[in-house]
């Protein structure tokens, strides 16, 4: 009937989350991807550290729309040990490790 209310909406999608995936391939040498979703429209970055907290490079300082992205980390200047990434927007904070190897 043409009562009925329909939805534009997939209906098995599910809602997005804040997340932050952990590196893959890790360990990694040179190069490694970093994926994250957000389920907002907001202000994004994502920086990388070395062990003792120095800023390392900036992979993502932006305003993203929502949704899943992954970015690709070359750490081919850098020596090997452990790097944090971190991701930072309004509501949402946190950090993992990855292990480079040479």
């Amino acid at each position: 009937s043409d009562t009925d209310v329909r939805s534009d909406e997939p209906v098995a999608q599910q809602p997005l989350a804040y997340s932050l995936d952990q590196n893959y391939p890790n360990p990694f040498n040179p190069y490694t991807s970093i994926r994250y979703t957000i389920p907002n429209e907001e202000n994004v970055t994502l920086k990388v550290y070395n062990i003792i907290g120095e800023e390392i490079a900036t992979l993502v300082n932006e305003k993203k729309q929502p949704g899943s992205y992954t970015v690709r980390f070359d750490a081919s200047h850098l020596p090997s040990g452990i790097y944090i990434y971190q991701i930072k927007t309004q509501n949402f904070n946190t950090t993992k490790k990855m292990l480079l190897v040479r």
